[in-house]
């Protein structure tokens, strides 16, 4: 699942945004051993947009999760610079292995993308190999994110979810509120609304103007049972 690289790129230029100072730190250290430059290192999404407009890099390295919420900053910035800069390279780098978010990188269907978990960084071969690729116009997708993702095409969202939130989902299609489910639960608001966040990011329901998200959580649910 992964291309061919282009050619060997000299004097490549990166953007580093990662919101840990000893990553940050890190990763342009690795990079200048390997004779690649990094001319801006940032630790939010704002800063990636403005360093991206500002020094047009090769490459984009760009941490999935930053401030404030810690939650798709970065994925979100990533795409807001790709639609800025029209082409540029983004490798992205993930704690965890996030389908949705690999999805979304990977919709465009353009060259010039990577998805790879951080513990690859320290395989020093296999991420320059990755910066190299992407920043030519290839891909470099973590076998894990593949793995995950071909499973994911075999079966429903649904089986995605742990019990506990398969049991919130299913008093969520019997009509109940979130402080009734909370009841019936015995457990706390809060532990049912995160619950249902976790239950929304699972079966990929963003927020929508003309569709409850709610709604569609519980058809979704119909439609496995």
């Amino acid at each position: 699942m992964v291309t061919p690289p282009g050619d060997t790129m000299t004097g490549m230029r990166v953007v580093i945004a990662e919101d840990s100072v000893l990553l940050r730190v890190g990763v342009t250290r690795l990079l200048a051993d390997e004779g690649i430059e990094t001319v801006a290192a940032v630790e939010d999404g704002s800063g990636l947009l403005d360093a991206v407009l500002e020094h047009r890099p090769d490459l984009a390295i760009v941490d999935v999760r930053m401030p404030p919420t810690f939650t798709d900053e970065g994925l979100r910035a990533a795409l807001g610079a790709r639609e800025r800069v029209p082409g540029l390279p983004v490798l992205v780098l993930s704690q965890y292995v996030e389908e949705r978010y690999a999805v979304e990188l990977l919709a465009a269907g353009t060259g010039g993308v990577g998805y790879l978990l951080k513990e690859r960084v320290a395989d020093v071969a296999e991420f320059v190999d990755a910066v190299r690729r992407v920043a030519g116009g290839g891909t470099s997708i973590d076998q894990e994110v593949i793995a995950q993702l071909m499973a994911r095409g075999r079966r429903n969202p649904v089986d995605a979810l742990t019990p506990r939130e398969r049991e919130v989902l299913g008093l969520m299609a019997q009509g109940l509120s979130n402080a009734a489910i909370a009841r019936s639960l015995t457990v706390s608001d809060g532990a049912v609304e995160k619950h249902v966040g976790n239950i929304f990011a699972k079966l990929n329901l963003e927020p929508s103007s003309d569709e409850h998200r709610r709604v569609r959580a519980v058809l979704t649910f119909l439609e496995r049972a």
